[in-house]
């Protein structure tokens, strides 16, 4: 059966850097170069099929190039999501630029942006795969139980593989390299995403607090990754995790703090971030780590 190619634009609003979302390095993305595309493979939000998505920017707004079978417009807009295309970058800046901080990191990189996770459902499968190992570990995993039992597409000369839809992913009794007793918690992830409850709109319309205490249920899936799910696969700018010590630590570094901040204090911190706390924090992270001088 021939994939389907089809092209879609995506419009941008305010400063906006594909490089930068694209070299990010975040979950299974790892990579060290960039040629002009950013090359996505996943399952889409209907979990109906899987498709491969060439990224590319031109000026005010990003190009699709979709390999695959699905709604355009539905999966146009998952891309959004996941590449933080979504939102107002005029907005985003206003906020920075009231910071004496965020100005600084925005200053250093005007067009970042996060870059999430494909939905609820992948970053799940990618908590699974990756707890108590190494990421390259996770990410060699994840690559090969993509390949055997995923898509594959080749996107702009490169292959990219998408995990296993969630029917598939049920089926499965055993992944190469993955120990026996996860495989019950891939499953239980599958249900969970077939009856709907891994929805990255429905999880978005949650209060926060409930989604997180709703994601733990799941087996495997504690405080940390609760959060990595709900906030970073869900498209939200304006979710505070206390779980990442990345954050607290480069708060303490950029605010100048002599302490690493307790919730109560980066609650504080943080409330000059709003509507973008979200992306606040990934961006002190990630960007603000170019301010710091290295040490001889």
């Amino acid at each position: 059966m021939s994939i389907g190619i089809r092209t879609v634009t995506v419009p941008l609003a305010g400063p906006y850097d594909l490089r930068e979302v694209a070299l990010m390095g975040f979950g299974h993305r790892d990579e060290a170069d960039f040629d002009g595309v950013m090359r996505l493979a996943f399952c889409t939000d209907a979990l109906d099929t899987q498709v491969g998505v060439e990224v590319r920017q031109e000026h005010d707004h990003l190009a699709l190039t979709v390999h695959g079978e699905g709604d355009l417009a539905a999966i146009a807009a998952q891309v959004a999501r996941v590449v933080s295309a979504d939102q107002d970058g005029d907005a985003w800046a206003a906020v920075c630029a009231a910071d004496p901080v965020l100005a600084r990191v925005h200053a250093a990189a005007p067009g970042f942006r996060p870059s999430n996770f494909y939905s609820p459902y992948e970053a799940a499968v990618w908590a699974t795969l990756s707890a108590r190992r190494s990421r390259s570990q996770g990410m060699a995993l994840r690559r090969r139980l993509s390949e055997l039992h995923g898509a594959v597409f080749e996107l702009a000369g490169r292959r990219e593989a998408a995990v296993p839809l969630p029917d598939r992913l049920l089926s499965l009794d055993a992944v190469p390299g993955l120990p026996s007793d996860r495989i019950p918690r891939l499953h239980a992830i599958a249900r969970a995403a077939l009856d709907g409850r891994l929805d990255a709109s429905r999880l978005a319309a949650m209060d926060p607090q409930e989604a997180l205490i709703e994601i733990q249920r799941l087996p495997g899936i504690g405080p940390f990754y609760s959060a990595l799910i709900v906030i970073r696969a869900c498209g939200a700018t304006d979710v505070l995790s206390t779980q990442e010590d990345h954050t607290r630590a480069a708060v303490q570094t950029l605010y100048g703090l002599d302490h690493a901040p307790d919730d109560t204090e980066l609650t504080a911190i943080a409330e000059a971030w709003r509507p973008f706390r979200t992306w606040a924090a990934v961006s002190l992270r990630a960007v603000g780590s170019r301010l710091v001088p290295r040490s001889a």
